[in-house]
């Protein structure tokens, strides 16, 4: 699938409130994020580069060059200024005499004719006598659309101020609304589910709420211009046959990590029993439980060098447990859980008996999912640090997959071992009562707050991007969130089985069952938000902004 190249200008402004930005809601129709807020945006056109001659400040080649690119590099800016005046309103440009133009210049009567491609900018340009100051431009991110969606795109993101005396009108077409606001506020709703924002428009507020001026915003984005996007092929093994990894795929970012050089020695498949070592004295190895809730199977990690800590032991099945003992000589020290789930803590005990190793975890709730052997001789909080032999284990509690669900973080590598809580390629099951989607979803936007590089999950390989990846996650939920709760608002009352076909028709008739709960679990945090209400199995809307 082609990734068509993209251009976002993000405008600031300062008030007596602090520092603002502008967010366009895209239209309810849209087939790309519909009803998303986000900044204004789209497409390079192959009319851009016809409207570099109408630009002042550096030249392509070194716009090129701050961009990773070969050349067009201006075209992403110019593609940023034409989309701002199409679907904002707002033009940055200068007239003959250096002034910025203001939002009574005959220029916006041509907005109209730009949107419907009836004009381009160069004509635009030409014909009123402007210029486009693409010095007054910051380079400020870059994000290309995971492989998944119909569309995908490669975008550069810049900013800028806006101009003082021109007013922001979206257009009424690809966006029906618009606003000013402070980033953190932004985040603020988005975390509420008031706002829908997508994964690239949360980062950028995430990097603009720590600026209290757009003069701090523009100083910090001219000298702090992102790192390339992977975008390359990486060589991997797969079946004793070299394959070519693209960005996106599971293993790319494992491989790019262990192989950096690219001589393609890493593994592009997982096989239970075959020791990984995923970072320094850490090994990963993967039990024979593969199944449509576990993926390859369960992934129990070997932490130390002479002296170990295991991280998840697994199921209980002797000759995984033999290998670890085998692997680490049989001494251990100390066994970890993230939770109790059969798949997870079962192997303790075996452990506990032939070692006589010490157990951390939280004790399981009641349930037949749950490991009711596991016996913990210390039950860490929020926060405690539990020391390895491969460096320190900061103990994170993260309920939502289970209620005594707990990532570890070592702390050194920036590794988080994130067990169920962040899974790869699977969308964590969240099932009430012990699941519960809103511990979940602040226990994701708590992980933001640490100083991640990986994510070792419990089932898939290693994750980087991790803001990128947890991101995607919230933003997911909160997407899901918002169809729930339009179907409850336009079939209240409602069973839990008439809501679930209309806000999961996505998903195919066959597994209804699963999605209920998925369901139940947004249901029931719409409730503890005084959103919704239940009574004799029936969904009913209370409150407002459903």
């Amino acid at each position: 699938m082609d990734i068509r190249p993209a251009a976002t200008l993000v405008l600031t402004r300062d008030t007596t409130e602090g520092l603002q930005v502008l967010l366009l809601q895209r239209t309810w129709d849209a087939v790309f994020l519909p009803g998303y807020y986000v900044f204004p945006g789209g497409a390079v056109d192959q009319q851009e580069p016809l409207a570099r001659e109408h630009a002042l400040g550096p030249a392509d080649a070194q716009i090129s060059q701050t961009l990773s690119l070969d050349e067009g590099g201006a075209d992403y800016m110019l593609a940023a200024v034409r989309e701002c005046f199409e679907e904002a309103g707002i033009l940055l440009a200068v007239d003959a005499d250096g002034a910025t133009i203001g939002g009574h210049h005959p220029v916006h009567k041509e907005r109209q004719a730009l949107f419907a491609g009836e004009r381009s900018l160069a004509q635009l340009c030409a014909q009123h006598e402007l210029a486009i100051p693409l010095d007054r431009l910051a380079y400020l991110g870059h994000w290309i659309t995971p492989p998944g969606p119909p569309r995908r795109f490669d975008t550069r993101f810049f900013v800028t101020v806006a101009p003082a005396d021109q007013t922001a009108c979206h257009d009424g077409v690809e966006t029906i609304d618009h606003v000013w606001m402070s980033p953190a506020d932004a985040l603020a709703e988005h975390r509420d589910g008031k706002r829908l924002l997508g994964l690239p428009t949360i980062r950028t507020l995430r990097i603009l709420s720590s600026f209290e001026s757009t003069e701090a915003v523009m100083r910090y984005a001219h000298a702090n211009p992102p790192e390339p996007f992977p975008d390359q092929p990486w060589p991997a093994l797969k079946k004793g046959q070299q394959v070519m990894l693209e960005p996106g795929s599971p293993a790319y970012d494992e491989a790019a990590k262990l192989d950096p050089e690219g001589e393609g020695s890493t593994h592009a498949e997982i096989v239970p029993g075959q020791p990984v070592e995923v970072a320094a004295g850490v090994i990963r190895l993967t039990a024979p439980n593969p199944g449509m809730m576990t993926g390859p199977g369960t992934n129990t990690y070997l932490i130390g060098h002479e002296r170990f800590t295991v991280l998840d032991p697994g199921p209980d099945h002797a000759a995984h447990i033999e290998r670890i003992l085998e692997l680490t000589g049989g001494v251990i020290d100390q066994v970890v859980v993230t939770h109790t789930h059969l798949d997870h803590s079962p192997a303790t005990a075996a452990l506990k008996a032939r070692t006589n190793c010490r157990v951390f975890g939280l004790s399981a709730p009641a349930g037949a999912s749950q490991d009711q052997t596991f016996a913990p001789d210390d039950q860490p909080e929020h926060g405690d640090l539990i020391v390895t032999e491969a460096g320190i284990l900061k103990t994170l509690h993260t309920p939502g997959h289970a209620s005594n669900h707990i990532c570890y973080l070592l702390l050194d590598q920036q590794l988080l071992f994130s067990g169920d809580h962040i899974m790869q390629g699977s969308t964590v099951v969240i099932n009430p009562p012990d699941g519960d989607m809103k511990a979940y979803l602040e226990a994701l936007y708590d992980l933001l707050a640490e100083s991640i590089r990986f994510i070792a999950p419990a089932h898939g390989f290693l994750m980087g991007h991790p803001e990128a990846v947890i991101d995607y996650l919230i933003t997911h939920r909160l997407a899901r969130e918002h169809k729930v709760a339009k179907a409850l608002a336009q079939l209240a009352p409602v069973t839990l089985k008439d809501l679930t076909a209309v806000a999961y028709d996505d998903v195919p008739a066959a597994i209804h069952g699963l999605a209920a709960r998925s369901a139940l679990a947004h249901l029931v945090k719409l409730k503890a938000d005084g959103k919704a209400r239940e009574k004799n199995s029936v969904w009913s809307v209370t409150g407002e902004n459903l």
